[in-house]
């Protein structure tokens, strides 16, 4: 066991910490947390480093209502580089998960990657962050329904398992399946098994769970280039996984200009699992979601905006695109207008509402889902960093 070692930070609560999170959890909630990188700045497809940044930050949100609330944000690290998964909510809200620590070093000039988790107390008032080394620079964080267990993806090839405990998490064993960088994780929504993506030596690997023991199974799923981002639908039917091609490979020296990519459907409803559908999409999708009702898949694809201008690939903004799963297949049905080179993506809980991270912008915007078709509602809720990983509470 490794025991977490606190570092105060200065926190800002929104609406008076003791948002009486034991009230809100008494009707029909919907805990959403996104973590921020308050010190990146994309300009025109450039990677830049202000001086006088603002902190990295996670928001919480209650999407329980629209437009959604910001309820609390709390100082962290966090980055934008890695999938857009690397933080996580217990289903009762009361402990966050936060990943991809980065600090940027203004005299090297050069982004530093830190190895610990954050753990964030949102009951304690104010909350409080501790630091829990885990020996690897975390990526992709899913919590399993119970809320008992966290799974966290690493750089380095290994899966991190951690024991939650009240507002406590301690490391129970490390697993390695892979010898280079992991992306995304989902738990299946039995619990069961979860999914891991293999960003470099592509596939998704199945690892089974027990109640006392993680282990990898062995099985190997087919995938697109660069396996990134990972979400299970509720009803336990489907996963999708997002494959972000060539941009998504370390180091990789080739001039892109947005060609297509591809996320992969494939079959949890019963064992081995399979992936039946690549699915041609715009370039880099870097978030993709499955709606609650397991009817419709939610994908923020960059579509070039993440290019420099001289690139004949360059799109001023990207695009989310909506499809709905039917007879076993993926079918697009709707498109509308992103933000530039955007993060994440979610649905609500009730199926309704898409919520996809405006990077570049330092926004949230929120889209209507309304019986296939998908519409940008124009709200936004503004945020101090532009947002880099989304996640719910598990469903």
């Amino acid at each position: 066991m490794h025991s977490c070692v606190t570092r105060s930070r200065h926190i800002r609560a929104l609406t008076g910490i003791a948002f009486t999170l034991a009230t809100c959890c008494a009707h029909a909630s919907d805990w959403i947390v996104s973590g921020n990188d308050g010190k990146y700045q994309r300009v025109e497809g450039r990677d830049t480093y202000p001086p006088d940044p603002r902190p990295d930050t996670l928001t919480l949100l209650d999407a329980s209502r629209f437009p959604p609330k910001v309820t609390a944000e709390v100082e962290v690290e966090n980055g934008i580089q890695g999938p857009p998964q690397a933080v996580a909510i217990t289903p009762d809200a009361a402990l966050a998960l936060v990943g991809a620590p980065t600090r940027y070093d203004r005299d090297a000039k050069k982004l530093l990657m830190d190895t610990f988790v954050q753990v964030v107390d949102l009951r304690a008032s104010p909350p409080s962050v501790t630091r829990l080394d885990i020996g690897s620079h975390p990526q992709g964080i899913a919590i399993d329904r119970s809320g008992h267990r966290a799974l966290i993806a690493c750089v380095d090839g290994s899966v991190v398992v951690l024991g939650i405990e009240g507002n406590r998490a301690t490391i129970v064993e490390t697993l390695k399946i892979a010898k280079k960088r992991l992306a995304g994780v989902s738990f299946t929504h039995d619990g069961r098994h979860a999914l891991v993506s293999l960003r470099d030596e592509q596939g998704v690997a199945v690892l089974d769970v027990a109640q006392d023991h993680v282990t990898d199974s062995g099985v190997r799923l087919a995938s697109g280039v660069a396996p990134y981002t990972v979400d299970v639908s509720s009803d336990g039917k489907w996963a999708v996984v997002s494959d972000v091609g060539l941009a998504g490979l370390p180091s990789y020296a080739g001039k892109l200009a947005g060609d297509a990519d591809t996320i992969t459907l494939i079959d949890v409803s019963h064992e081995p699992f399979r992936a039946v559908q690549h699915v041609s999409v715009p370039s880099l999708p870097e978030g993709v979601s499955i709606s609650p009702d397991g009817k419709w898949i939610g994908v923020q694809a960059m579509d070039g905006s993440n290019l420099t201008p001289d690139n004949p690939g360059r799109h001023a903004r990207g695009k989310v695109l909506l499809f709905a799963i039917r007879d076993g297949q993926a079918v697009k049905v709707s498109e509308a207008p992103g933000g530039e080179a955007a993060q994440g993506i979610v649905f609500t809980a009730d199926s309704k509402h898409l919520i996809v991270q405006f990077n570049v912008e330092k926004q949230l915007a929120l889209y209507a889902v309304n019986g296939g078709h998908l519409r940008d509602t124009g709200a936004r809720i503004a945020l101090t960093g532009g947002p880099s990983s989304l996640r719910t509470t598990p469903r």
